[in-house]
């Protein structure tokens, strides 16, 4: 593949990622205020939040080992379809038990977000595989900077607006990416890395990751694991928090995400690529778990908005350095033919994350409001000093490459 058909695919998949995370964020951050009118309580946001993870964390291998087998085209559309009907069903709740439907069917169709990192792997080399993950990263930075307020201004019309705008924009999506999205793998590799596959199942993969923790690639997956439990016990109290401390609103929750995921957007897009570069893969996703740290440590110490304005941006600078980072280097362990298996197995830990996130940090939330932030601080510190267990990886030629656990 030239470097422009390389470049052809990844701005085609970044479009369809961008459009996708738009309608998405958009409904994020409007649940925890339309969940609280239905009288539900932190913990219960919690566990909207969570039921997402769980769909996910069940629906990402199968879809990594359905598009290893079928293709990444087929398994991006089906997720985009099933995120379309989600929202849907967001602009038509009435009720609690509405919008823990809703979630379940979105988070089943994001569980082709292990797809997308393979599509990544699929059209990029394996220098530049950080890097292109960056840029679809970005994309999607950039649909959170621009999905809450989106979502925020939509709410000026009522409050099935937000979830119908969302729906539009995914069957937008989906006509796109149907009519643009080439396939990553020709079936003629497919049914050849299908011949020469491992026949491990999705439990084989991951319990002989539980048996290697010493592996790189078991230790990688460990960060990313943790790493993204303390983000998502964030993203699980944080529009609590802005709401009962600072007094935001549905109208006013989206200036704040969209100055975070603007700082996201412009280190993923503009500056990953030369800080890997320059420090490397190893140091660049230790400094990100610092930086992790330290927004959480400091967001209970902001006293007003500009203090917290200033505190909140360690955690874009540091998730945009751990998390690509993080990928690009699992993914290098993976044998080519499973490579989506692999990323689905990530994909699973950090769904165990996702689900299990949300639900402590808020069911904490209702005694201490503060106590999340440094819980998950000092979690997140020594997650920092566990990476100094990640070595920098020789080269070696494909074939040699370590499969999902390390021999």
């Amino acid at each position: 593949m030239t470097r422009r058909d390389s470049l052809r695919r990844l701005s085609i998949l970044m479009a369809t990622v961008l459009i996708d995370m738009i309608g998405f964020s958009m409904v994020l951050t409007q649940l925890p205020f339309y969940a609280e009118r239905f009288g539900a309580k932190a913990s219960t946001v919690g566990l909207l939040i969570a039921i997402f993870a769980l769909a996910q964390l069940a629906s990402a291998p199968l879809w990594g080992r359905f598009s290893d087998r079928y293709g990444r085209r087929p398994a991006i559309l089906c997720g985009l379809a099933a995120s379309a009907l989600a929202f849907v069903l967001f602009g038509l709740a009435n009720s609690l038990r509405l919008l823990f439907v809703t979630r379940f069917v979105q988070g089943f169709g994001g569980g082709t977000i292990g797809v997308v990192q393979a599509y990544v792997s699929d059209s990029s080399t394996s220098e530049n595989r950080a890097q292109g993950l960056a840029w679809v990263t970005a994309a999607a930075s950039a649909g959170v900077m621009v999905g809450p307020k989106l979502g925020s201004l939509a709410f000026g019309y009522g409050p099935s607006a937000p979830g119908f705008l969302a729906a539009g924009f995914c069957l937008l999506n989906l006509a796109f990416a149907w009519k643009w999205l080439p396939e990553s793998r020709p079936a003629a590799d497919r049914e050849r890395d299908a011949e020469h596959a491992e026949p491990t199942l999705l439990l084989q993969a991951i319990i002989r990751i539980l048996r290697t923790p010493k592996a790189q690639i078991s230790t990688l997956m460990t960060i990313y694991a943790l790493g993204m439990l303390a983000f998502m016990s964030l993203n699980g109290i944080l529009v609590l928090y802005l709401k009962h401390t600072f007094g935001l609103t549905e109208r006013t929750i989206g200036d704040i995400y969209f100055y975070i995921a603007g700082m996201a957007f412009i280190m993923r897009a503009a500056l990953l690529g030369p800080i890997v570069r320059r420090f490397g893969e190893v140091r660049t996703l230790r400094l990100g778990a610092l930086c992790v740290a330290l927004g959480l440590l400091t967001i209970p110490l902001a006293t007003n908005l500009l203090t917290l304005y200033l505190v909140a941006l360690f955690i874009p600078i540091g998730t945009s350095l751990l998390f690509p980072t993080t990928t690009s280097m699992v993914s290098k362990y993976a044998k080519k033919q499973e490579t989506g298996q692999t990323l689905g197995v990530q994909q699973a830990f950090g769904g165990l994350s996702r689900l299990s996130g949300p639900i402590w940090a808020t069911a904490v939330y209702e005694f201490s409001n503060t106590a999340p932030f440094f819980i998950t601080g000092v979690l997140m510190l020594l997650v920092f000093i566990y990476t100094f267990r990640v070595k920098p990886r020789a080269r070696k030629p494909q074939a040699e490459a370590e499969p999902v656990a390390a021999r």
